[in-house]
Order: structure tokens, then C-alpha cells, then sequence
């Protein structure tokens, strides 16, 4: 069964209607004895990082979820604070994935940047089995997470970021995989098969 942490602000139900397309169960919920009964956790992505952080402090899932054992997927913002530090309203997050998330260049691109990007696949990994290298996502973020060691997929918008990440039972992914047709759908059904 699948945990899907609801932190008031994610794409709770585009999750939720993308799992049941792969006919998988899940349950909704903030409460940290519910999501430990869970086989793996998403964490959907919608909104900035510090009103995701604080709420996820209300429920009491910070700490938690620095220490859950389970496959773990955090999806845009839930991707995001993974990292140390978001330079969104100067928040510090779990620090799972060493690194700072910071502000598109705007001189450089427009902001946000919304549509299909590529992902060129940096390593080998379950979570993209099936998945073409340069495959098209879909994409809605402001800010970029650094190409760190434990980055899967890069993404160009000027200047590579992490498109997905990996850490020990922890993964994450900028792009919305809910929304990014049968691609995304793969990805959702790697996480959920495989890793």
C-alpha cells in the first residue's frame, strides 16, 4: 500500500488519480502512525518549500521522515527538500541529498519554467527502467536543485539541474511524473515495482 503524505499543499489528487490508473492502492495522510504502516511514501509537489516544511513540522513528520526506511519518492517541492537548504524564503530542509536549492537565473530563462523538458539519464537506475534517455517530462518549478553525486537525470534550462535524485531509500523527481502521460506513468510504476 501506498502512503501518499498530504501536507496541504500537493498534488494529492493527481497522484492519487495517476496510482489508481496503474490500478495500485494508496491512502492519504498527515498522521505519522497512518504513513508508517505504508510500503512506500510519495510526497506530491505543489507550492514553496518553507510553507511545505512548516506544515510537514505541524503534522510531526519532519524528523520522521529523515529517518523513514521505506522507498520514499518526492515529487517537484517534495524532490526540493530533500536538499539541505531551499534559497525559497531562506528554508532549511531535510538535508537527505547534500546541496542548496536555488532561483532560476532570471536574465537568463523565464520563470518559471513550465512545459516538456528533456531528462538525460546520469546513471543507471530502477526508477527509469523502460524510460528512453532525453525523454520529455513535464515540468513547473522556479527553483533548481544542484546536479549533485546523487543525481539520476539532468534537465537543461539555462544550466543543468537535477532532474531526479537517489539516496539510499530516498528518491526524487523535479518533474510532475503525474502529469507527464505514459513516460511519468512508467516512472510511478518503477517506483512502485521496482525500487
Amino acid at each position: 500500500m501506498i502512503g501518499i503524505i498530504d501536507y496541504g499543499a500537493g498534488n494529492v489528487r493527481s497522484v492519487g488519480n495517476a496510482l489508481e490508473r496503474l490500478q495500485t492502492p494508496y491512502f492519504v495522510s498527515r498522521n505519522v502512525s497512518d504513513l508508517s504502516k505504508a510500503q512506500k511514501l510519495i510526497l506530491p509537489g505543489v507550492g514553496e518549500a518553507q510553507s511545505a516544511m512548516k506544515s510537514l513540522g505541524q503534522s510531526g513528520l519532519v524528523e520522521w521522515l529523515k529517518i523513514v526506511k521505506v522507498p520514499f519518492l518526492g515529487i517537484c517541492i517534495g524532490m526540493q527538500i530533500l536538499f539541505d537548504h531551499s534559497d525559497e524564503r531562506e528554508t532549511p530542509c531535510l538535508g537527505v541529498v547534500t546541496g542548496r536549492v536555488q532561483r532560476f537565473d532570471a536574465g537568463r530563462v523565464k520563470i518559471p519554467h513550465m512545459g516538456w523538458n528533456r531528462a538525460a539519464i546520469r546513471q543507471t537506475n530502477p526508477l527509469f527502467y523502460n524510460i528512453t534517455d532525453g525523454e520529455y517530462f513535464y515540468f513547473v518549478h522556479s527553483f533548481r536543485a544542484p546536479v549533485v553525486e546523487t543525481t539520476l537525470a539532468v534537465t537543461e534550462y539555462g544550466g543543468d539541474f537535477s532532474a531526479a535524485v537517489r539516496k539510499d531509500n530516498y528518491f526524487g523527481v523535479q518533474f510532475h511524473a503525474e502529469k507527464s502521460g505514459n513516460a511519468g506513468l512508467q516512472v510511478l510504476r518503477n517506483f512502485i515495482e521496482l525500487c
